[in-house]
């Protein structure tokens, strides 16, 4: 049996529906039947057409003033059903897979809840000695790579906006001075990831990366931790923190952010 390639069974007059759609993305105002005809160089009467299909099932809207036209409601429906469907923890899945085959060591995937960052899926690694999963707990902003990442990112005015007044010390490593903390989370902005290394729990290291939707806002954040002795300051910055970027630039395209 001969198989035919996909694009044989295109059908054109969908494909000019869907091209039609596609015209309004990143649009912040209307456009009119004159301007997607020379846009997609079809006819107007070919464009009126399509539109009068999408209209009546809601996916687009004229403007009856301005006779222009803008995306419906079954749009927005559609985009939500996506977000639901391919939501957070379902696209991270296969990131946390790849992060710990990559990097031999665990990753995990957190939230912000209140004043504190809390582990939602946990993928362990294989080595004997390993951070093992700690889902649930609840994480401190200011000495934790995940912590950081939010108070860093959290915000488009400035770092620290949500950082506690009082710094609590987890471990001799915990860095509690106000002013110290702010420039560390302007050193995240800078580097576009956070690291921590014994500040939390004595002997573990992180590394984590901002992780945003299609809203461009933040959602959560990615990290990958192990042993301190295993990842080492050198190791983070030339081999881990490329592996985390990319793993949270991928995760962050998945979940439909475009920057």
């Amino acid at each position: 049996m001969v198989h035919r390639d996909k694009s044989d069974y295109v059908i054109q007059s969908v494909s000019h529906a869907l091209d039609v759609v596609e015209q309004f993305f990143g649009v912040a105002g209307e456009i009119g039947v004159t301007e997607l005809s020379k846009r997609l160089k079809l006819h107007k009467n070919n464009v009126f057409r399509l539109l009068a299909t999408l209209e009546a099932r809601g996916y687009i809207e004229q403007n009856k003033m301005t006779e222009n036209y803008r995306l419906g409601l079954k749009c927005l429906q559609l985009g939500q059903t996506y977000a639901h469907q391919m939501g957070f923890l379902l696209q991270a899945k296969a990131i946390l897979d790849e992060l710990v085959k990559s990097s031999n060591e665990s990753s995990f995937v957190a939230v912000k809840k209140g004043t504190a960052v809390v582990p939602v899926d946990f993928v362990e690694s294989q080595n004997a000695v390993r951070v093992v999963a700690f889902l649930g707990l609840q994480l401190p902003l200011h000495c934790t790579a995940c912590g950081k990442v939010h108070l860093a990112f959290d915000s488009d005015e400035g770092v620290g906006q949500s950082l506690p007044d009082g710094l609590a010390r987890y471990t001799d490593k915990t860095i509690i001075d106000r002013e110290r903390v702010l420039g560390q989370l302007r050193e995240v902005r800078d580097l576009g990831y956070a690291v921590e290394q014994g500040e939390f729990m004595e002997g573990v290291a992180s590394v984590a990366v901002p992780v945003r939707d299609y809203t461009r806002n933040l959602v959560g954040s990615l990290a990958i931790t192990g042993p301190a002795h295993r990842l080492t300051s050198e190791k983070i910055h030339k081999e881990i923190a490329p592996l985390i970027l990319r793993g949270g630039g991928e995760l962050s395209n998945r979940l439909g952010y475009q920057g």
